[in-house]
């Protein structure tokens, strides 16, 4: 089986395809991808106007290119996937769109793919993970735990109540006057710095639900830096490092309240999986594998270029999705905002989605 994925919900324009050996392993074939990072360094952050232009200019040719690189012809291709959402609105309808042409003339079937179900299933594209398993999601738009019971079958256990934790990086560097993007550059400054210097807040933990909350963390990161300005790179570092730590803590203590709810609603897990851009840092991944040995779990990961938007785990989900015969028609609409778990009480954090 072949699949062409297209993904374009924030600042990443991403096609990739994706097949299968004779196992049924995933295998890419194709994994293009064109970061706007340049486009919204002025602004500190994605500006959603920006991103739907740059998506327009260049997705036709990335679609080319994954297509020429894997060896093969939409023809070829049993679907075509798109992410539908959650993401930017203006994005989503540039990838959906251009996915829905691609179909309705090659007459393939349509894959419309929850972008967060794209992260949830991409272990099993490089580890091959059997259900069911914990996700721990992690990135500038989404932190969520969720029981992984089958494609399409997900139990979210807890959420962010207000933002990500990619978010809480991105804002804490911006804080601190570093680049964007800002989570690369806070866990590169705390490599420098010392962890103990601040003592920052672990906000909710020991709490019974595995929920997340970073907005009194960024604040107390603020407070302790208002009171020591001017900042030395001394004072940044540390800042960096202290910050680091308490997520690290927070993360772990709300993963092991979320495996024991894990075994409740879904059986005994098989791993641990965490995804998303925040996986890609080393300190978190440090954490979480202690804390999947002490559980007796392996912790499952995808390397550090599937954890960011990628295409590759879009086309990994629709070739899932096709595979359990779930198909959209052309009359799917793009979705700014879509729970994995249907059933799960909104919440308006970020981990709502």
């Amino acid at each position: 089986m072949r699949v062409l994925g297209i993904e374009t919900t924030c600042d990443e324009t991403a096609a990739a395809v994706v097949g299968t050996d004779e196992e049924g392993h995933g295998v890419i074939l194709s994994n293009e991808i064109l970061s706007q990072i340049a486009e919204h360094a002025a602004y500190g952050g994605v500006v959603p106007e920006i991103a739907a232009r740059a998506h327009v200019e260049v997705l036709d040719v990335l679609v080319k290119r994954a297509l020429e690189k894997a060896g093969t012809t939409l023809d070829q291709c049993d679907a075509i996937a798109a992410a539908a959402g959650p993401g930017l609105i203006g994005g989503v309808i540039v990838g959906l769109t251009t996915a829905k042409a691609l179909a309705m003339v090659t007459k393939k079937p349509l894959i419309a793919v929850n972008h967060l179900e794209a992260h949830a299933l991409s272990p099993r594209l490089t580890e091959a993970i059997a259900f069911p398993y914990l996700l721990l999601l992690v990135s500038g738009g989404h932190t969520q735990l969720l029981a992984v019971r089958g494609v399409g079958d997900y139990v979210r256990l807890g959420t962010t109540i207000d933002d990500a934790i990619g978010e809480a990086f991105d804002k804490t560097a911006k804080l601190l006057g570093l680049p964007y993007p800002g989570g690369p550059e806070v866990e590169k400054e705390a490599l420098k710095g010392d962890p103990e210097r601040f003592a920052l807040p672990r906000p909710l933990s020991g709490r019974g639900v595995p929920d997340f909350s970073l907005s009194g963390l960024k604040t107390a990161v603020r407070l302790e830096a208002e009171k020591i300005a001017p900042l030395t790179a001394r004072d940044v570092a540390d800042l960096c490092a202290s910050f680091q730590a308490a997520v690290v803590d927070v993360i772990v203590d709300r993963t092991r309240v979320a495996l024991r709810l894990c075994r409740e609603v879904a059986g005994h897990p098989n791993a641990l999986v965490v995804a998303g851009g925040v996986a890609a840092n080393q300190s978190v991944r440090r954490a979480l594998q202690r804390l999947a040995s002490e559980a007796g779990l392996r912790l499952a990961a995808p390397p550090p270029a599937l954890c960011t938007d990628n295409g590759a785990m879009i086309a990994w989900a629709g070739l899932e999705r096709l595979r359990e015969g779930l198909v959209d028609d052309l009359s799917f609409a793009p979705r700014a905002r879509w729970p994995l778990d249907a059933e799960a009480a909104a919440r308006p954090g970020a981990g709502g989605r």
